[in-house]
């Protein structure tokens, strides 16, 4: 019996707890993003240890969101064929011994091949655990089920940035990779003890041509972003990258549209509501990925804050995020996916553009403040999309969703990531100088600000009526005319 089947076509089984999965699945999430919320708190101190600048050790965040990327299409067809439970326990295995061979690294190198590897493991754990919950719940509990797994996943971002700077200040940067071992070994003991076995299913054969293709298109060319222009490869390699990068696009492309069971299911596309929420939230994510590289870096590079202080400013983005989620139903319920897509894309805009006027003149405080703002906006627009994606898909076609949607979602931040360091290696290089400045800064947040603003007139296609089913809008859409 396949997990599709395993599902009832009317719901999940009656004694499924919906809450209850979400928030154990959520430990592995909470693992992951603490885990990247840390990490940007402790790159300057990295970078003095391992000898390289702040702005290109951004390659230990986007290898490990690459690696990402290249293993995430697999996902959905091993948890059909092995299960959803057991990929997912074992991926948090990988992850929580890669975090150890993290905090033994000496070398960038060494730190770069550990940091692959943890994605192997995180590429598995994202995708399988909104699998492992998207399966037992129904369309009317989809909003509620996405809230119960993100809250608990929030605490990450939230406990990350504050976490890391006191970490790294009282213990080292490798202590930062140490912490995930106990919250690793936890979450495994409540995912076997609490979440239901699904049984495995018959796939069918992996579309090993499509992984390859795609793995080698989406490595080459994000090696060739990170080192173009930066002189830390020989002449021409990073143009050639890129150039092998788009041809195997074109292959993968060209091969999934023809393939019987395709690495990549491009027919997904055909369905309105699943095509903006992953193509036009890809490019929100984008800018919006951008952001949390650029404070903690701001705050210790350009304002020549502790990490521990830097930690404790940059957590305003996920508390603001985390305030945000109860909100998100009723919001959702009362304006619809299109208005909130559009309004909040907006306003996102702003508050990542605000960040270009921090100077070291500004009272902690009010930066604070600002960054809370922003992320409570965030926070709306990535549930909003989150739960978009999902709302059209048949329950048959949800691994190949889950794999879709995630292996773009992860891209995206590598993307940010990667369009932060170049506007800053740029801006600092026009400027005339070596490091980055606080001007730098400013011209940074501005060109993320400008992608997350680009996203929004692709959420003015959507129909006023798009996800209704999900949202609850209908019903209010109903009601008023009475009232």
């Amino acid at each position: 019996m396949s997990e599709t089947a395993a599902a009832a076509p009317g719901g999940p089984p009656a004694k499924t707890d919906h809450r209850l999965t979400a928030a154990i699945v959520a430990s592995a999430l909470f693992m992951q993003n603490m885990d990247s919320a840390a990490i940007t708190t402790a790159l300057p101190a990295m970078a003095r240890d391992l000898g390289v600048e702040p702005a290109r050790l951004g390659v230990a965040i986007t290898s490990y969101l690459v690696a990402l990327t290249v293993f995430i299409p697999v996902s959905g067809w091993m948890a059909d064929r092995f299960g959803a439970k057991r990929v997912f326990m074992v991926a948090i295995a990988i992850f929580t011994c890669a975090s150890a061979l993290c905090a033994r690294s000496t070398g960038l190198p060494e730190l770069i091949a550990a940091r692959v590897l943890q994605g192997f493991g995180g590429a598995m754990m994202v995708p399988v655990a909104r699998l492992l919950l998207l399966r037992q719940v129904r369309k009317d509990q989809m909003l509620s089920a996405m809230t119960w797994l993100t809250v608990p996943a929030m605490i990450g971002p939230i406990s990350g940035p504050p976490l890391g700077g006191f970490l790294t200040d009282a213990f080292g940067w490798r202590s930062v990779f140490l912490i995930n071992l106990p919250i690793g070994v936890l979450g495994l003991a409540l995912v076997a003890w609490k979440i239901p076995r699904i049984p495995p299913g018959d796939p069918g054969p992996p579309d090993l041509p499509g992984l390859v293709l795609l793995g080698l298109a989406l490595a080459l060319s994000m090696f060739g972003l990170e080192t173009l222009g930066r002189g830390v490869m020989p002449t021409g390699i990073p143009e050639a990258a890129l150039v092998l990068g788009l041809m195997f696009g074109w292959a993968a492309i060209r091969h999934c549209r023809q393939a019987k069971r395709p690495a990549l299911d491009l027919s997904l596309l055909r369905i309105p509501t699943f095509n903006l929420a992953v193509l036009a939230g890809s490019l929100f994510r984008s800018g919006a990925g951008a952001t949390p590289f650029l404070v903690p870096m701001l705050l210790q590079v350009g304002f020549g804050k502790t990490a521990s202080e830097a930690g404790l400013v940059s957590f305003a983005t996920a508390l603001g995020a985390l305030a945000m989620k109860p909100l998100a139903r009723p919001i959702l319920r009362q304006f619809g996916f299109r208005r909130v897509l559009i309004g909040t894309g907006l306003l996102s805009a702003l508050g990542v553009g605000v960040a270009a006027g921090f100077t070291p003149a500004w009272p902690l405080p009010a930066i604070f403040m600002l960054l809370a703002l922003g992320g409570l906006f965030r926070s709306l627009q990535f549930t909003a999309l989150n739960t978009l994606a999902f709302a059209d898909v048949p329950t048959a076609r949800l691994s190949a969703a889950t794999s879709f949607s995630g292996t773009v979602q992860q891209l995206s931040p590598a993307l940010g990531v990667v369009l932060a360091t170049t506007a800053l290696e740029m801006s600092a290089s026009l400027s005339g100088h070596h490091t980055a400045q606080v001007h730098d800064f400013a011209v940074a947040f501005l060109v993320a600000a400008a992608v997350v603003a680009a996203s929004t007139p692709f959420f003015a296609r959507l129909s006023p009526e798009a996800g209704a089913d999900v949202s609850g809008h209908a019903l209010v859409v109903k009601r008023a005319p009475a009232e």
